[in-house]
């Protein structure tokens, strides 16, 4: 399909670059393509009263890392500004980053992340550029190994907040907790589940008291979910590639939900590639670990997922093109429309609707 009918316009204003407080706050907007009008108004806080006994919300518990770091390059007496987003690590010391500004980097180059007197307990982190790539990707060697790796990124780090919230102001301590699901468990993204950022544990007992189940999954979500569509034709996307764990005990009990008649709610879109990635072709989820990179667009059939809860996505980005193979583009422009129109706040600390499938997603 054309990238360019997944495009709108959208009033920069409507950007969030905080979230609701408390989180479950968020406006809500329920998407029903079957229904006239198709779209209703709500609050996250009503969620459990707008699903059935019996239904099961599907989480990622992904933890995301303070992945942004601030660094100075020397060489040859000349110092560099450096700005380092990790964005998959690749061994116990090394690890795969998108640099800014890139071109001031060339391999054997060495970086001291701390700027301004920062550094961590164990000493200064330095670093190699071991390779670089055209679009902005290094490959870092740090002088530090495992767990000290580890606590030196978490002392200087900062939370990679997306393009279009840095681009607007800078990462603080409140984002260290606002950029962070209340259930976060496995750490490895660089970037946030955003549409479990809208739970909070309160919300969370009213959906147990309701008889709606819980369950986790992991997603590491890596860069490229903010990644622009550059290709005119959707087959001319390479989605980027994540990786994800559904075990057998959650396969097991989400399977009976099923045969029990109740529905999968899948909370956000990395749950729901992983749980369509870890499906079989009898509609049964299995067990599953390894790497998925599934692009979803319209024309594709779910073969597990019930209903999606998500944020209201960028023009033109894969995430927009898979809410509209969920419930349909025409359906899914008239929710956008209904959200600008209605002052819905955009993007990862945005509000969130609730989408039903429509006929050509079934």
């Amino acid at each position: 399909m054309r990238t360019d009918l997944f495009d709108f316009d959208l009033p920069e204003a409507l950007i969030a670059l905080r979230p609701a407080s408390p989180r479950d706050a968020a406006r809500l907007l329920l998407v029903d393509p079957d229904t006239m009008p198709p779209v209703a108004d709500s609050t996250m806080c009503d969620l459990p009263k707008l699903l059935a006994p019996g239904d099961a919300l599907v989480f990622n518990d992904t933890k995301v890392i303070p992945a942004e770091l601030q660094g100075t390059r020397e060489r040859d007496g000349a110092r560099a500004h450096i700005s380092v987003n990790l964005t998959e690590r690749l061994d116990s010391h090394r690890w795969q980053a998108l640099a800014r500004p890139a071109k001031r980097l060339k391999p054997g180059d060495r970086i001291l992340f701390g700027e301004g007197g920062r550094a961590c307990l164990l000493g200064q982190l330095e670093a190699t550029v071991q390779a670089r790539g055209e679009d902005g990707e290094v490959t870092l060697a740090f002088d530090f190994f495992g767990a000290a790796l580890d606590e030196a990124v978490a002392s200087l780090g900062e939370m990679p907040l997306p393009p279009y919230i840095a681009s607007r102001r800078a990462a603080d301590d409140r984002d260290r907790t606002d950029y962070q699901t209340v259930f976060a468990l496995e750490e490895g993204a660089v970037a946030a589940p955003t549409a479990g950022l809208h739970f909070t544990q309160t919300l969370l007992k009213a959906l147990e008291a309701r008889g709606i189940g819980c369950h986790w999954v992991t997603l590491h979500v890596g860069p490229g979910t903010f990644l622009p569509v550059r290709a005119e034709d959707t087959k001319d996307h390479v989605m980027h590639a994540e990786r994800g764990i559904v075990s057998g005990a959650t396969a097991d009990a989400l399977n009976g939900v099923k045969a029990r008649g109740g529905r999968i709610v899948a909370v956000g879109t990395t749950t729901l590639r992983l749980l369509e990635s870890a499906t079989d072709d009898d509609g049964k989820l299995c067990p599953f670990t390894g790497q998925t990179s599934l692009f979803i667009t319209p024309g594709y059939r779910f073969a597990f997922v019930d209903r999606l809860l998500t944020n209201f996505h960028l023009p033109r980005s894969t995430l927009f093109m898979l809410v509209a193979a969920f419930s349909g583009l025409d359906a899914m422009r008239e929710t956008y429309a209904h959200a600008v129109q209605a002052g819905y706040r955009f993007y990862s600390y945005g509000d969130a609707c609730l989408l039903s499938k429509g006929q050509s997603a079934r």
